[in-house]
């Protein structure tokens, strides 16, 4: 990864405020699975999450079929 790039720059930023603030930590953890998706789609292009979203849609479709 980048050094310069906004993903790697917000992670260290996460990270430090992390060691500094026990308490935030805490709160961060019970609010885990909230942020859990942005996490996963902030990193990806548009064209990518496209491409996920697509995927997905077409195995709930043979999932579909198959079982019907």
């Amino acid at each position: 990864m980048d050094s310069n790039s906004p993903e790697y720059k917000r992670e260290k930023l996460r990270q430090e405020e992390l060691k500094n603030n026990a308490i935030g930590n805490f709160n961060d953890s019970l609010n885990e699975s909230q942020r859990g998706m942005a996490d996963f789609t902030g990193g990806m292009s548009s064209k990518m999450l496209g491409i996920v979203i697509v995927v997905l849609l077409l195995l709930i479709a043979v999932a579909w079929m198959i079982f019907n």
